[in-house]
């Protein structure tokens, strides 16, 4: 039978690319006749380089204001403290210039700001949920309507989506949002600012992207439009990430890690669902606080193990756009994780088999859970797989 479906192509409009993030920024602003930017960033960022203060003065008089203390996986109450100086700065723009957990802190940010929220619980009634079939619920809600321009200073991709994962402190969990206006209208790729990354971050979160190809060419709901692209991140990344390990100051590898990067990102706005090396990740993250990259060094192999008694014909083609169409993708892939010096296994991130329980059972309440090739009944399974990571 004919293969049938839809693609859905969604934002970001532009991205420019291989020109100073600055000078960028500042035509974006002239060309949208804006007079309020709100910049948004992390500390080490804005007080450890001089890349924010440079955007800020590029921007001159169009510079309003800034918050430069968004902490990993952008816990709702830091969020909610930057919306609060974004509406008294009167912004009309907003620039994210960082990784996935200041993208994502953006996204939720103007949420606040479209519907005037002040506490973090009053975020719980934008917030998606699950039903019994773990589909799911997206609530509806009116468009953010300020514009968002990103500058990523990682390979995570989260401006790349529109959806936002949040922390809620109070249940120690990383909680999404969604909605088709989230994604950013513009991303620039500036590989200069980029070497300012720690070099386990930008390669790990490059582990993170290689996460989000291995998981698409593994899917059964994907296609052949979507593996395609997935299959040549596989290759630009791999070659990209081995030469910025090599030489971190190749802004053409970084460069090329970027685009990599992007057609990473492209199946899942498609509607080409992730698995379960996702969603353990998000748990991880959520729960203890496991950096986004490590979680897919750790679990991508061990997820690629479970599944291939499912899809061993797509896990062939994975082998094959890596170079070795012989070798088993899970050995490709842990081989070259281990090349990286990147840690391999849930010990080395600090998760121990104590912990193992309710990780599988946090990870029940995951959608991605509920698409992944190889059908999971219960949490049994999920610590089966962690084990493998052990």
């Amino acid at each position: 039978m004919t293969p049938a479906g839809s693609i859905r192509l969604t934002a970001p409009a532009q991205v420019v690319y291989g020109r100073p993030c600055a000078e960028v920024l500042a035509e974006e602003a002239a060309r949208r006749d804006v007079r309020r930017v709100f910049v948004l960033s992390t500390r080490s960022l804005a007080q450890g380089t001089d890349e924010v203060e440079r955007i800020e003065s590029t921007l001159g008089p169009r510079f309003a204001a800034s918050f430069d203390a968004v902490p990993a996986h952008a816990p709702t109450d830091a969020i909610v403290e930057a919306a609060a100086l974004a509406r008294d700065a009167r912004a009309d723009l907003l620039v994210a210039v960082g990784g996935s957990s200041v993208t994502d802190a953006g996204k939720v940010l103007r949420i606040c700001l479209k519907h005037g929220l002040t506490a973090p619980d009053q975020l719980e009634s934008y917030r998606f949920t699950l039903d019994a079939q773990g589909r799911p619920v997206v609530p509806e809600f009116a468009a953010p309507d300020i514009g968002y321009v990103v500058v990523p200073t990682t390979l995570s991709g989260s401006e790349f989506t529109p959806m936002a994962g949040a922390k809620n402190r109070s249940r120690n969990i990383k909680e999404g949002y969604r909605h088709p206006a989230l994604a950013p209208q513009t991303v620039v790729f500036d590989p200069a600012i980029t070497v300012h990354t720690p070099a386990w971050l930008w390669l790990s979160s490059g582990v993170r992207a290689l996460d989000h190809a291995l998981e698409t060419v593994g899917s059964l709901r994907s296609n052949d439009f979507c593996d395609a692209i997935a299959e040549s991140a596989l290759r630009l990344l791999t070659e990209g990430l081995a030469q910025v390990k090599r030489e971190p100051a190749d802004l053409e590898a970084r460069l090329k890690c970027q685009f990599g990067l992007w057609l990473s990102m492209v199946p899942g706005g498609t509607g080409v669902p992730m698995g379960v090396s996702h969603a353990i990740g998000h748990v991880l993250g959520g729960l203890l606080g496991v950096p986004h990259g490590y979680t897919s060094c750790v679990m991508a192999p061990a997820a690629l193990r479970f599944n291939q008694p499912s899809n061993a014909a797509k896990q062939r083609r994975i082998s094959a756009a890596l170079g070795q169409p012989e070798r088993q993708a899970a050995d490709l892939v842990g081989a070259f994780i281990r090349e990286l010096g990147l840690p391999a296994t849930l010990g080395e991130v600090g998760v121990d088999r104590s912990r193992f329980a309710a990780i599988a059972e946090k990870c029940m309440h995951e959608p991605w859970i509920y698409t992944n090739p190889r059908p999971i009944a219960g949490p049994q399974q999920i610590v089966e797989i962690l084990e493998m990571a052990a």
